[in-house]
């Protein structure tokens, strides 16, 4: 099965699954590094526990052996997204509104590549952020990655 169907089965397999529960898938990816990963990222208020990476993967492994769509061998793995977590979809962006967010541009706009700055929103295909006391517009697909800052 190519790569690109592979993310959305893996998405119908794990809302079947978290159905009813107090988790939320956040991603999936289906990536090669040095080898295939098939990454599931779920959280939930309070923050997400290895029992629940547990009990989900258990699920999904038993679910992805008996349907078999995953030609190459891979590395399951199911986790939290992590303090950094990556902003994907529009769900994200609104609960994260008044976060403090990074976004790293494909190419540069306005002379820089990299924005922090506080998340206003994400409307009609544009993020905006308050960065410097100033609203910054970035269009979405400009965005090659937007995730929660982290401050050390």
């Amino acid at each position: 099965m190519a790569k690109k169907k592979i993310e959305p089965l893996v998405e119908e397999l794990v809302a079947d699954i978290i159905k009813g529960s107090d988790l939320e898938l956040v991603d999936v990816e289906f990536v090669k590094e040095r080898d295939w990963y098939l990454r599931v990222f779920l959280d939930k208020a309070g923050g997400i526990e290895i029992e629940d990476c547990r009990r989900v993967s258990e699920a999904l492994e038993k679910q992805l052996d008996a349907l078999d769509p995953i030609e190459q061998s891979y590395y399951l793995e199911v986790s939290s997204p992590g303090l950094d977590r990556p902003l994907k979809k529009a769900r994200d962006f609104t609960r994260h509104t008044g976060d403090i967010v990074e976004i790293h541009t494909f190419t540069p706009l306005n002379g820089q590549k990299e924005f922090i700055g506080e998340l206003r929103g994400l409307r009609e295909g544009v993020i905006t952020i308050l960065q410097d006391n100033q609203e910054v517009d970035i269009p979405q697909e400009k965005a090659a990655l937007v995730r929660l800052h982290i401050s050390f």
